[in-house]
């Protein structure tokens, strides 16, 4: 065999480990790099409930503590949780906390999500994903699930459970990324 058939059979194999790293990690993208606490919060979009709606993303929570809630109006946990996330941000929104709660319903209307937002007295910002991207970029497994994201932008703590976000635990924790 000549040199050159060897260099052609390197190059072929080069090739295929290639296609074959390419394709695992398309497939097990998720798998191979959890998302958690330590790791940057990917960006989303979502609308508001505005008629007519604007799009929002993370982005524009730049630099300020954040809460995001993957959650949907058919959700019986997320109906417990949400008033300890309420109570959470009438005392912490003052002092820079944000609130993000994303509806992930699919076929349920921006009307009937307001509904829905009024009865639970939410009063910070509810966006709605329809399409869902958000579970994807967040790896969501199951709702509601929560993430509470630094100024840096790096996750600080993820939950996927109903918890009480009112909790001794999680005021410390809002109180001491509130003061970094």
């Amino acid at each position: 065999m000549t040199g050159r058939q060897q260099l052609g059979i390197v190059a072929i194999v080069l090739v295929a480990v290639a296609a074959i790293g390419f394709t695992i990690t398309r497939v097990l993208g998720n798998e191979l790099t959890p998302l958690g606490a330590g790791t940057r919060a990917p960006n989303f979009q979502a609308a508001t409930l505005d008629t007519p709606p604007k799009m929002k993303s993370l982005s524009d929570y730049k630099g300020q503590v954040v809460l995001v809630n993957v959650w949907a109006t058919w959700c019986e946990p997320c109906r417990v949780e949400i008033p300890s996330i309420e109570r959470l941000y009438r005392t912490y929104g003052p002092k820079g906390l944000r609130v993000v709660a994303v509806s992930i319903d699919d076929s349920a209307s921006d009307a009937s999500i307001l509904a829905y937002v009024h009865q639970m007295g939410m009063t910070f910002d509810v966006l709605h994903d329809p399409a869902g991207k958000i579970e994807h970029a967040y790896q969501v497994t199951g709702y509601p699930e929560t993430v509470i994201i630094g100024k840096d932008g790096i996750i600080r703590k993820k939950v996927a459970m109903a918890i009480d976000w009112d909790s001794e635990g999680n005021r410390r924790l809002i109180e001491q990324l509130l003061a970094e």
